[in-house]
């Protein structure tokens, strides 16, 4: 015979039990939280309080009290939900239902100007307070602290505390390169933007547009034992070992309009050699197409002797080039790529600006070829490398290829 009904009836939108799942299922969520989340989860599937408290091994009073705390809640959460909330608005009140209650005793009390030397002295280099670290520990930070007098006693639970609360993290990093100082970037970026937003007006008239770049170092590595499968509850598990077989650099060619990778090029070496024959291997693929638009990084082989001399007996030109190093087109860098990005050419080469990889659209495909295949795969040779790399090219073509939607957050790509 079933026992009275709780006082307590919960009850909950599928909004709010979507959240409270994954709040379950996330590994970041404090025991704590997890075990009063499982209690109204398992109130809302009708079980008892004292089923309850047997499966999440807690006090029936403790089921009782959240049990109740949940329903004080629910008209408020209904309400802001009804209201129009957003999923972090609705987020921040369910996680409130569950935090721990006030603690009984007196805080530590710091006054306005303690804290702001304590955030100030976290963003400051360690070594300017002479200390042969890269960054602060709240250990280290208390220490300091109580050093210069600031505060008379602090613990380094208290001041990560503190650290976290202000969203302060001296233990993380980020990588960051320092802009560089060109007054026409944005111009540059504006141009290239342009070549991809014009792509594919350009093809209907039987020009193609392809960005293209080296992937150099590809190592053919091979791991010393087979991987082990994965099997319910366990992930396929890689061999840590591994023996190397060489590298491989691949050249290759993204084209913009239909998504696929053109004529690519897998070798040992990337010479200014290797990029020319590149090139005249991927025009010679279709001989119909009237120009060609490369979109390709500054670097030097980009704008070789080598580059030049073939494209000026691709198109004719009878023209003194110069001496490299020494005078005409030849004489420089500079002097070799205007005469490459030059529009009137059969061969149009465009170039980024400098420390702007990410405008080069074939840097987002070689991601895709290191997720897809390189970053798990063990290869027993170079050759293996080369031929399961093009092998995963051909797989790309026919299964995955379709252009990548070109976005910029930021200024508009044209006026």
């Amino acid at each position: 015979m079933r026992g009275p009904q709780p006082e307590f009836k919960v009850e909950m939108s599928s909004r709010q039990h979507k959240f409270l799942h994954r709040q379950l299922r996330s590994r970041q969520v404090s025991r704590g939280r997890a075990v009063r989340i499982r209690i109204v989860e398992l109130a809302r599937q009708g079980l008892s309080n004292t089923e309850i408290a047997w499966r999440t091994d807690t006090a029936v009073v403790t089921v009782r009290l959240w049990r109740r705390w949940w329903c004080e809640a629910q008209p408020r959460l209904d309400e802001a939900e009804v209201a129009g909330a957003t999923q972090r608005e609705l987020s921040a009140m369910l996680l409130a239902v569950f935090d721990d209650a006030p603690r009984p005793g007196a805080p530590v009390k710091f006054t306005p100007e303690q804290l702001t030397h304590v955030f100030a002295i976290a963003c400051e280099d360690p070594a300017e307070s002479g200390r042969p670290i890269s960054q602060w520990t709240g250990r280290e930070l208390a220490d300091e602290l109580v050093k210069r007098g600031i505060v008379k006693a602090i613990s380094g639970r208290h001041v990560s505390r503190l650290l976290d609360e202000a969203d302060l993290q001296p233990h993380r990093t980020r990588y960051w390169l320092t802009p560089p100082d060109d007054p026409d970037l944005d111009a540059k970026i504006k141009a290239i933007c342009e070549v991809y937003r014009t792509a594919p007006e350009r093809a209907q008239a039987g020009e193609r547009t392809l960005s293209t770049d080296e992937m150099c170092g590809i190592q053919a590595v091979e791991r010393v034992a087979p991987d082990l499968p994965m099997k319910a509850g366990r992930v396929r598990r890689i061999e840590f070992k591994y023996d190397r077989h060489g590298t491989q650099t691949l050249i290759a060619n993204f084209d913009v309009v239909v998504g696929r990778v053109v004529s690519p090029t897998c070798g040992e070496t990337r010479t200014e050699a290797d990029f020319a024959h590149h090139i005249e291997r991927t025009l010679a693929s279709d001989p119909a197409t009237t120009r060609w638009h490369f979109v390709l990084d500054q670097l030097n082989t980009h704008m070789s002797e080598t580059l030049v001399r073939f494209v000026a007996q691709r198109d004719q030109l009878k023209l003194d080039l110069g001496k490299k190093g020494k005078r005409g087109i030849l004489k420089s860098m500079q002097s070799r790529a205007a005469f490459l990005s030059d529009p009137t050419h059969s061969v149009v080469f465009h170039y980024t600006p400098k420390h702007s990889s990410w405008l080069n659209q074939i840097e987002i495909w070689f991601s895709i070829l290191v997720r897809k295949l390189l970053r798990r795969a063990s290869f027993t040779s170079q050759a293996d490398l080369k031929a399961r790399v093009l092998a995963f090219i051909d797989y790309f073509n026919r299964t995955m290829a379709k252009p990548f939607k070109w976005t910029y957050s930021g200024k508009v790509l044209a006026a």
